[in-house]
């Protein structure tokens, strides 16, 4: 496995809009969540072993942040036609196995992706009432065979401080995972975007 950090996008960044399907066709998107306390856009997807090794944590955190008032939009942007196991048709599967309740949707133009700066899976972006960026990062410091346990402490703690409305922690450390895999002509820095 070879790891991608996360860009680490400017704090202060304003979330990009989007309007995306679910793979049963809704579309969802910002403006859906226009008054949640914050947003958390995770980019996600179903064959990175990254993803699936926090993949349950993250379904049994997600459903108390999203209790307690923040949005929650999962968003697989990879090429399908290169990693079939990504498709659509079996996003709700992956999700309903980890107890994803939250959107998860498909970025099928990578334009969104290419918005947030998103380099790997997963690849967390924390806004705040305003849509301010106030974290981005790692879930927590455990990777596949680090033997570290998935507590998802780095951001819960980012969450907890956005809904007290404090400033999130200074510590923020990349996430890695697998990278995002762009279609031709869609990798950063190419003119495609």
């Amino acid at each position: 496995m070879v790891a991608t950090p996360s860009s680490m996008l400017p704090l202060g960044t304003r979330a990009p809009d989007f309007q995306l399907p679910a793979p049963d066709g809704s579309l969802h998107g910002t403006a859906d969540v226009a008054d949640a306390a914050g947003l958390l856009v995770a980019f996600l997807c179903n064959h990175c072993p990254y993803v699936q090794h926090v993949a349950d944590g993250l379904g049994r955190l997600a459903a108390g942040w999203m209790d307690d008032g923040v949005a929650v939009v999962g968003i697989n942007p990879n090429d399908v036609g290169a990693y079939p196991e990504d498709a659509p048709e079996r996003m709700p599967a992956f999700a309903a196995r980890h107890g994803w309740t939250f959107p998860y949707l498909y970025d099928e133009t990578q334009q969104v992706a290419a918005a947030y700066g998103a380099a790997c899976t997963p690849d967390f972006f924390l806004f705040d009432r305003d849509r301010a960026l106030a974290y981005r990062g790692q879930m927590d410091g455990s990777r596949p065979s680090n033997g570290v346990p998935v507590t998802g402490a780095d951001l819960d703690a980012a969450v907890r401080a956005v809904l007290a409305g404090e400033p999130a922690p200074s510590d923020q450390r990349p996430s890695v995972g697998c990278s995002i895999k762009w279609r031709p002509g869609m990798e950063p820095g190419t003119a495609g975007r």
